[in-house]
């Protein structure tokens, strides 16, 4: 935005916006999803990503690929290394959204927390995954 007027929506940044409408529309069942590969993984290295490409589904992003990707580009990934060090999966949800050969950090703190979502959603991870990747997939159509 500049001098307080919207600029119009690149076409290569469009998946963005879809992607950060698409979180806004599914917070609870992301951070679910979240808590629920928290438990099944533990601490992990590898953080949940999205990647749109061919057609969108999940992937796991792990913190070795991360720090490679953070060298080939000169170090300019490096607030997003910061990111993934200091996630905590009991308070907020972290994605990394992939397309159009760049990349998106999401990061929130959804009400009601993780491990409450998780409880609330009443889903095992296969189901959350399966449903979330069908509603993206839906949304890639429109």
């Amino acid at each position: 935005m500049m001098f307080g007027q919207p600029q119009p929506e690149r076409a290569e940044d469009r998946w963005k916006g879809q992607l950060a409408r698409f979180v806004k529309e599914n917070q609870q069942e992301l951070a679910a999803l979240s808590w629920g590969l928290f438990l099944e993984k533990g601490e992990s290295d590898e953080t949940l990503g999205i990647d749109l490409q061919p057609t969108p589904h999940f992937v796991f992003c792990p913190k070795s690929a991360i720090e490679k990707l953070n060298q080939n580009v000169d170090n300019y990934l490096q607030e997003i290394l910061g990111i993934v060090d200091n996630h905590q999966p009991d308070k907020d949800v972290l994605i990394i959204g992939i397309g159009n050969d760049q990349i998106k950090v999401i990061q929130f703190e959804p009400n009601p927390s993780p491990s409450v979502s998780f409880q609330e959603v009443g889903k095992d991870v296969d189901t959350l995954l399966d449903l979330l990747e069908g509603r993206l997939q839906e949304k890639a159509r429109k």
